[in-house]
């Protein structure tokens, strides 16, 4: 993610400010699938490991996906998932949230 950070890597930005990028995910698995992640780490490799110090970062990752969600038309509904860990299927560490929505969820998901 770091690279496409610093738009080493080309992706489809959705949006982006000065702490949060958004952008489309390579292998979506909704018709709808946004990546949010924070520009700066600093240490959140996964929820898991947040600190309350990272508090203010992930109120924004998640006022982001808010934005994502009325960007893309699905603000009527709307899925956000945060994967953490090998058990849950976490590929990437750099702390993201999948923004999913354009169908109909299903319950339970997992």
């Amino acid at each position: 993610f770091d690279k496409i950070i610093a738009k080493e890597i080309p992706s489809t930005i959705v949006y982006e400010d000065d702490k949060v990028l958004a952008f489309k995910d390579i292998s979506p698995q909704a018709p709808v699938h946004v990546l949010v992640i924070p520009k700066f780490r600093d240490g959140l490799t996964q929820l898991g490991k947040a600190e309350q110090r990272h508090g203010e970062i992930l109120g924004q990752l998640l006022y982001a996906a808010r934005i994502v969600a009325e960007k893309e038309g699905i603000l009527d509904g709307f899925r956000v998932v945060i994967n953490n860990g090998p058990s849950a299927c976490q590929s990437v560490y750099h702390l993201h949230l999948h923004v999913l929505g354009g169908r109909q969820m299903k319950w339970p998901p997992g």
